[in-house]
C-alpha cells in the first residue's frame, strides 16, 4: 500500500519538484497546503503518513504548523524543508518532533532519504 504525503509550501516550483520526487517512488500525494494554516487543517482531515513542510510559510509559519500537527498527533511524521539561511529553525524544529529536514536547493535523493529516515525512526 503507497504511503500517504502531504506537501506543504507556498512555493509552486517547490511542491511540483516535492511531487517529481516522491510520486515515482510509490508514495501517494494526498494534499497541497500553501499556508501553515492549511498544513495543519489538512493534516487533521486527511491524516497523511508523513508531512513535509515548508519553514517559512504564509499566515503560520512552518514551526508553529509543526507544533500544532504535534499537538493533535505527537507519533506524526514531519519532515521540514527550508534555505540554509534558517538553520536555527531547522534545530527548533527539531526540538519539536520533526523527523528529519531537507535544504533547498534538493535533489530527488535527498527527499526520499529524508522519508525514509523519518519512517524507520
Amino acid at each position: 500500500m503507497r504511503k500517504k504525503v502531504l506537501i506543504a509550501d507556498d512555493t509552486v516550483l517547490m511542491r511540483e519538484m516535492l511531487k517529481s520526487a516522491l510520486d515515482p517512488a510509490d508514495f501517494q500525494i494526498v494534499g497541497e497546503a500553501v499556508t501553515g494554516e492549511q498544513a495543519v487543517e489538512f493534516y487533521k482531515e486527511k491524516k497523511p503518513d508523513i508531512l513535509i513542510l515548508d519553514i517559512n510559510m504564509p499566515k503560520m509559519n512552518g514551526i508553529d504548523a509543526l507544533s500544532a500537527v504535534m499537538k493533535f498527533d505527537p507519533k506524526a511524521k514531519v519532515v521540514m524543508c527550508s534555505d540554509q539561511k534558517y538553520e536555527n529553525m531547522i534545530v527548533m524544529a527539531i526540538k519539536k518532533g520533526a523527523k528529519d529536514f531537507i535544504v533547498k536547493p534538493f535533489t530527488a535523493s535527498d527527499v526520499l532519504q529524508a522519508v525514509k529516515k523519518a519512517f524507520d525512526e
